[in-house]
């Protein structure tokens, strides 16, 4: 298999795509907001329909591979499974006296079932339905159905976390909170999954280590021939498209990248949300955008 992507408009042969869950479920008309959503979702409907696009990608001879399958696969791998649970448990966020309880409960867990619950979220009620409370403060000062483990529903949207630009791949830190912890399940397929562990591919950037440089995949457009365009926005920092242009150039990989200062604003999220690439000559273009800065 061959790891490469000349430009937004060329031959698609494969795309992870994630399927609609437990974590879309967890959206309330309190939280959705929390969560980077205008509404709560009709979530059997999202299931009908992102399994009707994953067909029709497949009827064009796409190979579609599912984020949670994955993530599962990924997560069967001892090292995998320990990195995932370490990460994902942060002492600074659980308190050091919930951490071990935590710990026991998801490595418990077989993979279908601790993926499903690092992709949708643990309550405090689910954890004492498997554990006797923690003596823990950060634990005790929860109702039962507050979240010790968030639900992650953006993972809705992959192009954003993973990035492929040309004979590599930018796993990116990014920008909001309520995403910050998709790069983890990231870094962890790319760095086990059967799929990429033996194949040759570059990294343009290393997930969280990146920090506060972020990037998000919807800003990042492959124009092909070498360049890249890439809208710094409220999601894309100038810190991170100087660190991506640093590895890209170093690397041979592209000679030009175009970087243009967005409106930071909701309504301007991704560069890809106002600007369309259909084909090599030509883009859509929001009629409200303007000229932008580059």
């Amino acid at each position: 298999m061959t790891l490469h992507v000349d430009s937004e408009v060329g031959r698609l042969r494969g795309a992870i795509l994630h399927r609609p869950d437990l974590e879309l479920e967890r959206l309330t008309p309190t939280n959705h907001d929390d969560y980077l959503f205008d509404d709560v979702l009709w979530v059997k409907h999202a299931k009908q329909e992102h399994d009707a696009f994953a067909e029709a990608l497949r009827e064009q001879g796409v190979k579609v591979h599912l984020l949670d399958q994955l993530l599962r696969e990924t997560l069967a791998i001892p090292d995998a499974r320990k990195f995932v649970i370490q990460e994902s448990l942060d002492e600074r966020v659980y308190g050091p006296m919930a951490l071990g309880s935590l710990h026991d409960v998801f490595a418990a867990m077989d993979d279908v079932e601790l993926t499903r619950h690092l992709i949708g979220g643990l309550t405090k009620r689910e954890l004492l339905e498997r554990v006797t409370e923690p003596a823990s403060v950060v634990v005790h000062a929860m109702d039962l159905d507050d979240f010790l483990l968030t639900p992650l529903p953006n993972h809705l949207f992959t192009r954003d976390t993973s990035a492929w630009i040309y004979d590599g791949v930018s796993v990116n830190s990014m920008r909001k909170r309520p995403r910050m912890r998709e790069t983890i399940h990231y870094e962890a397929i790319y760095r086990w999954h059967p799929l990429f562990v033996d194949e040759p591919f570059e990294y343009w950037a290393e997930g969280r280590a990146d920090g506060a440089a972020t990037t998000e995949g919807g800003d990042i457009l492959v124009i092909g021939k070498g360049a890249v365009l890439v809208g710094m926005s409220e999601r894309t920092t100038p810190q991170g498209v100087e660190r991506l242009a640093r590895r890209l150039f170093r690397s041979g990989h592209a000679h030009t990248i175009v970087a243009l200062a967005m409106p930071k604003a909701r309504a301007f999220m991704h560069l890809d949300t106002v600007m369309t690439m259909i084909d090599g000559e030509t883009f859509t273009k929001y009629d409200g955008l303007g000229m932008l800065p580059s």
